[in-house]
């Protein structure tokens, strides 16, 4: 059955970054939605009305004083299922807080019963102002999630929080958002390590041992334990080049004594550990200095002798029995498993929880485009005392929702 459209409402304020939602809008059509584009008329001076009415195929007016006759200033706000601002300017965040209505797209908002995601976007001495950090603080305690700014290039030649995130990972969130799975922001004093991508263990300087992990799951729970408040950091492996989740930390391994090392030292004061990782399950007995050669006397090709990797999953619960790492720290893991003709992927999932001995362990099938590489999962949460709870088919960031969701469940 066909996906119905949603009506979603982006809003532009005046900043630098107001191109980037065109390349928003463009993500929200692709996969369904209605769009209409409310700017603000400072947004207007950095992108034309008619690429926004070109891109969402809807009008773009930013004054309370168009389509009077139709009530515009309400309609597009009672109508919406869900309104996100990116760019959203200090003046724009202010504005919001204030409870300002002097423009369509501050009108818009005060309207609005659905979510409303605000993407700020400015320099970093705005954002870090008292008086920003007071409206976002306001804007939270309303219940509309205000994502946290990434990292990196602004404006000139300043560099810092307040960029905005990539429109890909604002589109995700929104339809995650969408999906029914809204984001507090109550990790605010939690630290979150969490593994993503796949090991990669050398045979030689060309070859290597490898899977195909994307690092997308990984992602996908640091992205929405980010958006929460929390600390982040990332021990990834191969992660396909993905952007880094708005305020992250990353820490990027190659080999799984790399990561258990790099797990290891980031997981003493961690309030959350999440081994989504692809961990290789075996690494070569010897690496060779040089390429090996086919068909060549050494050839070690044909016949490689396998030595067993480390379970680091395993080891992080030892740790954790043993006093090493912070008291209540709550310990996640993920099997990818197949079923066979004695046992169901689930029942294969159940004896690994067991065996491993952390909180809650997200299990999946895997074979042939399911999982790996894939934008979306599904699979079953496992906890003590718990029967499985069965996660449908969604995106990796609703999945990541109710991952985290469960693990709040034993923080609290």
């Amino acid at each position: 059955m066909a996906k119905q459209p949603r009506s979603i409402v982006v809003g532009v304020a005046g900043g630098i970054a107001a191109y980037k939602a065109c390349h928003l809008v463009r993500d929200l059509k692709e996969h369904g939605d209605e769009v209409r584009v409310v700017p603000t008329p400072a947004a207007l001076n950095f992108v034309g009305a008619a690429t926004f009415e070109a891109l969402s195929g809807n009008p773009v007016s930013t004054t309370v004083f168009d389509a009077v006759d139709e009530v515009q200033h309400v309609n597009i706000g009672q109508h919406a299922d869900a309104v996100v601002i990116a760019p959203a300017t200090a003046d724009v965040i202010a504005r919001i807080a204030a409870g300002r209505a002097d423009d369509l797209l501050t009108a818009t908002v005060l309207v609005a019963t659905c979510p409303v995601i605000v993407v700020p976007a400015m320099h970093t001495e705005m954002w870090l102002n008292p008086a920003t950090v007071e409206n976002v603080a306001t804007l939270r305690r309303r219940g509309i999630t205000v994502m946290e700014p990434a990292h990196g290039r602004l404006t000139g030649k300043d560099s810092g929080p307040g960029r905005l995130p990539e429109p890909a990972q604002i589109a995700e969130l929104v339809r995650t958002e969408l999906d029914g799975y809204r984001i507090p922001h109550d990790w605010t004093s939690k630290k979150v390590v969490i593994s993503a991508g796949g090991t990669q263990e050398n045979l030689d300087p060309v070859r290597y041992l490898g899977n195909r992990s994307s690092g997308r799951q990984g992602f996908a729970l640091a992205e929405i334990a980010a958006q929460r408040g929390a600390e982040v950091v990332i021990v990834a492996g191969n992660t396909a080049e993905l952007p880094v989740p708005s305020g992250a930390k990353i820490r990027n391994v190659v080999s799984t004594a790399d990561l258990e090392a790099a797990m290891a030292e980031e997981s003493k004061d961690a309030d959350v550990i999440i081994m989504a990782a692809a961990v290789a399950d075996y690494r070569p007995a010897l690496v060779a200095d040089s390429k090996m050669k086919k068909g060549t006397a050494d050839d070690a090709l044909s016949s490689l002798q396998l030595v067993e990797n480390p379970d680091v999953l395993k080891g992080l619960v030892a740790q954790r029995a043993a006093g090493e790492l912070k008291e209540g720290v709550v310990i996640v893991g993920f099997a990818a498993e197949t079923g066979d003709s004695t046992h169901t992927a689930l029942e294969f999932a159940q004896a690994k929880f067991e065996r491993k001995g952390c909180d809650v362990l997200m299990a999946n099938e895997v074979g042939e485009g399911k999982v790996f590489g894939q934008t979306t999962s599904e699979g079953w949460i496992l906890r003590r005392d718990s029967e499985p709870q069965v996660v449908a088919h969604g995106s990796k960031h609703v999945v990541a929702a109710q991952i985290l969701d469960a693990v709040n469940q034993i923080l609290s």
